[in-house]
């Protein structure tokens, strides 16, 4: 068998059970209208670097009990305690950088909820960008976003175009479900 040359080609020969398969008919590339949920995918996104996304999608539940089911609120006001809890949780990633990374970009949306009404609109207001602009942007907001998260966050909420090939059967649904790219 030929190996395949997309994400969604190589999604499309695995079983409906596995994680991939899940995350890519049910998840990427859709739009996300929830604060939470965006922090989230921000969080997993993170914590990817470096690491296998088979990794992190085998421990995304772990990730929501770890920071408070993703609420920005919560994760803004985590303390030392909480820090060296997550620091100690072997059902996540372990790392000082992307657990002071997620603290700190939920203390950033917070300011962003006070300044632009959510997260989501400060990033509505924002598009269209190029990647390179995004880029500069989340650097320039956000702690641990270089542009290979960057790029990943805004594929994966639907934000920049390239999550699926138009032929893949999901694609159909993402348009229907008016994904921010789509309106350029």
């Amino acid at each position: 068998m030929e190996k395949p040359k997309t994400y969604c080609e190589y999604a499309e020969q695995l079983a409906l059970s596995n994680v991939h398969r899940i995350y890519h008919d049910q998840a990427y590339g859709f739009p996300i209208d929830s604060d939470d949920e965006l922090f989230g995918r921000l969080i997993l996104e993170i914590n990817q670097a470096g690491l296998s996304w088979t990794t992190i999608l085998n421990k995304q539940d772990n990730f929501r009990n770890a920071y408070a089911n993703f609420e920005v609120a919560k994760v803004a006001r985590f303390t030392a305690k909480d820090r060296e809890r997550l620091l100690n949780d072997a059902g996540i990633i372990r790392n000082r950088l992307k657990v002071d990374a997620a603290i700190h970009n939920a203390q950033k949306i917070e300011e962003l909820q006070a300044r632009f009404g959510s997260f989501k609109n400060w990033l509505d207001q924002h598009h269209p960008q190029t990647k390179e602009e995004w880029v500069k942007l989340f650097k320039k907001t956000f702690r641990f976003t270089g542009g290979e998260i960057t790029n990943e966050f805004l594929l994966s909420t639907g934000y920049l175009k390239g999550a699926h090939e138009p032929g893949c059967p999901v694609y159909q649904e993402i348009l229907r479900q008016k994904p921010k790219w789509h309106e350029i």
